[in-house]
C-alpha cells in the first residue's frame, strides 16, 4: 500500500521537528560588553587614623564588563584608575598621599577579574591587583543590581598597606592603619 502526502502535510511534518529541535537544543549564551555609564560610577577609599578618617573618591575609573543580560552571568570584569584623580575636599592631604603612594612613578591602579562566584544577585569577584608597582591577589564582594536598561555593580574589598610596599602615613607620629578600605559602583548601559 502507497502513501502519499500532500506538500502541506510534509510541509507540516516539518515544522513539527524543527520546533523539537528549538526545545531540545540550548539557546548559547549572549555574552555582551556592556558599555560603562561613567558619570553613575566611582570608586571610594577610607584610610583610617586613630584621629580620624580619610575618604577620597575618583569618578574617573574605567569599568569593564561582560556578561550575559538574559543569565545575569558575569564572564570578565576589569577596571582602572589614575591614582591622582581620588579627591578628599582637601587638596593638602591628597598631595600628601600621591607622595605617599609615588603616584608620578605609579599613576595607575589595575583589577582583573579571573573568577566569579555568584548565588542569586551577590557575587565574589576574585582576580590581581596592581598597585604601587605590585601585583597581588584579591577578592572582592559585591551586589549586582539588574533592571530595565542598566545593570549596577556595588561592592568592597581591602588592601593592605605593607603588601604594597607602601609605608604607612603617620600624622602626630602615629601611623594610620595598614588596610585601606575601597568602595565601588560601577553602573553599566543594558541597550
Amino acid at each position: 500500500m502507497k502513501t502519499v502526502f500532500s506538500t502541506a502535510t510534509l510541509l507540516f511534518i516539518l515544522l513539527l521537528v524543527l520546533l523539537a529541535v528549538l526545545v531540545v537544543v540550548p539557546v548559547p549564551a549572549q555574552v555582551k560588553h556592556l558599555q560603562q555609564r561613567k558619570e553613575e560610577s566611582s570608586m571610594t577609599y577610607r584610610m583610617v587614623h586613630p584621629l580620624h578618617k580619610i575618604e577620597a573618591t575618583s569618578k574617573e575609573v574605567v569599568y569593564e564588563l561582560e556578561a550575559d543580560p538574559g543569565t545575569k552571568q558575569f564572564k570578565r570584569v576589569s577596571g582602572w584608575v589614575d591614582v591622582t584623580t581620588f579627591d578628599s575636599g582637601n587638596s593638602n592631604r591628597d598631595s600628601h598621599a600621591m607622595e605617599v603612594i609615588d603616584a608620578i612613578t605609579y599613576p595607575d591602579a589595575k583589577f582583573e577579574g579571573t573568577g566569579f562566584t555568584q548565588k542569586g544577585d551577590s557575587l565574589i569577584i576574585t582576580g590581581k591587583v596592581t598597585f604601587h608597582g605590585v601585583t597581588r591577589e584579591m577578592t572582592a564582594g559585591a551586589v549586582s543590581h539588574w533592571s530595565e536598561g542598566k545593570l549596577e555593580v556595588d561592592g568592597s574589598f581591602e588592601l593592605s598597606l605593607a603588601a604594597f610596599k607602601i609605608d604607612r602615613p603617620s600624622l602626630l607620629m602615629i601611623p594610620v592603619e595598614d588596610t585601606l578600605s575601597f568602595s565601588f559602583a560601577a553602573v553599566f548601559g543594558l541597550e
